[in-house]
């Protein structure tokens, strides 16, 4: 037993090293003049500096949190909406729900941006300029991830709880809103993140469906690898260390907020 203990720990410590660091690195070097990865530096907050005085990465990362927080707000509500009658539905209906659900987690990027591309601004005659294409594919990636985030915890509650609120003469509208969804917010904030990330991530939807002109921080970090300029790629260093730094913060709040709830329960 000790051995199997043993070689799970070595087997978590791996995983997690291997996770965390090529960031922690990152996160390093952010702090020095080096040009590269390997070289030594002095310590510095020259690429922290570059990053809110360069124009174009301060428009860039204004671009992608505006579009992250569009999206993610969108894809909460329909896979809040979605969850919440898969639940409240008959068991096959559930089933459909979370079969057609899947679809989109399990494709290819590719191949949801291309087909998408096609339908939107082929079919319909929709132009990338209008980011009508650019919003409604990514709410296609974020939404069933917010659906599968919400629903896990509704299957926790009472199924019966609505109905209860019905009979004590609260309205469906208040009900919805006064019953069952405070007690789905710390899955909806968890959504809501996840679909920030997403967002944050993707290149290949945002690049079939973006205006010529838009730049989220993933097309930016590649067009800027490809390019010469070492003073805007050390400044991506600091960009990815402030993004995990944020991160971690709220992943941390929502698991303490959420920890908080249980015991209330």
């Amino acid at each position: 037993m000790k051995k199997n203990n043993l070689l799970t720990i070595s087997f978590i410590v791996l995983i997690l090293a291997l996770i965390y660091l090529p960031i922690l690195m990152i996160t390093a070097y952010s702090f020095t003049d080096a040009d590269m990865i390997g070289q030594s530096g002095a310590l510095s907050l020259t690429n922290y500096r570059v990053l809110f005085s360069e124009e174009d990465l301060r428009a860039m990362i204004i671009n992608t949190i505006l579009l992250s927080l569009v999206v993610a707000a969108l894809s909460s509500i329909l896979g809040t909406l979605g969850a919440i009658g898969a639940f409240y539905g008959s068991r096959r209906r559930r089933s459909a729900y979370t079969a057609m659900n899947q679809i989109p987690v399990v494709n290819a990027d590719v191949v949801t941006g291309f087909s998408i591309c096609v339908l939107l601004i082929a079919f319909f005659g929709m132009e990338k300029d209008t980011y009508i294409p650019l919003v409604l594919s990514l709410t296609t990636l974020c939404a069933p991830f917010c659906y599968l985030s919400v629903l896990p915890r509704m299957q926790q509650m009472d199924p019966m709880i609505y109905e209860a609120a019905l009979d004590l003469f609260c309205k469906p509208t208040a009900a919805m809103f006064r019953v069952i969804l405070p007690q789905l917010a710390t899955s909806i904030a968890s959504g809501f993140m996840l679909s920030v990330t997403l967002v944050l991530d993707d290149y290949f939807i945002t690049t079939y469906t973006k205006p010529a002109t838009f730049d989220t921080i993933s097309t930016y970090v590649v067009n800027a690898t490809r390019g010469s300029d070492t003073t805007i790629k050390t400044a991506l260093w600091a960009l990815s260390a402030v993004i995990f730094v944020i991160v971690l913060v709220v992943v941390v709040l929502i698991n303490v907020f959420e920890k908080n709830e249980n015991k209330e329960i």
